[in-house]
């Protein structure tokens, strides 16, 4: 008689209560919901990214000249409420061309659509919704 290798078993039965293919359509859907939780995340991250970034200058808004440049003076000056008023109106220029002390091409009227940092670096509007600072015109 033929002996029998020791790691040989008969064939299994399937087990009548256990539905077929339950663990494939487990690890589908896992893996589906894993795809579209990345993909929604990844978009939303690209949609950060997707506005312009402008720069700001704080300004002497009473020393315009005749050319439409500002004297570029201290942020602080447009941080402050102290100094807005009759007494020295200041406020944030953006998008302007600097040179020098004076800056010019720009706008003291703030754009809502675009992400607005200081010349020191200071976040004036992140993206378009909201951000702190005054108009300055």
């Amino acid at each position: 008689m033929a002996q029998k290798h020791p790691m040989a078993q008969p064939p299994r039965k399937p087990d009548p209560q256990k539905k077929s293919g339950s663990k494939a359509s487990t690890v589908i859907t896992l893996s589906t919901i894993g795809i579209v939780a990345v993909a929604v995340i990844a978009s939303c991250a690209a949609d950060d990214d997707d506005y312009a970034e402008i720069s700001a200058d704080c300004v002497n808004l009473d020393s315009r000249l005749s050319d439409g440049s500002y004297e570029v003076v201290d942020e602080e000056y447009c941080d402050d409420d102290r100094y807005h008023g009759s007494h020295g109106a200041y406020g944030w220029y953006y998008g302007g061309s600097r040179s020098g002390t004076r800056v010019l091409k720009g706008s003291t009227v703030r754009p809502s659509d675009v992400g607005i940092v200081s010349r020191k670096g200071t976040v004036i509007q992140s993206g378009g919704f909201g951000g702190r600072g005054g108009s300055g015109g």
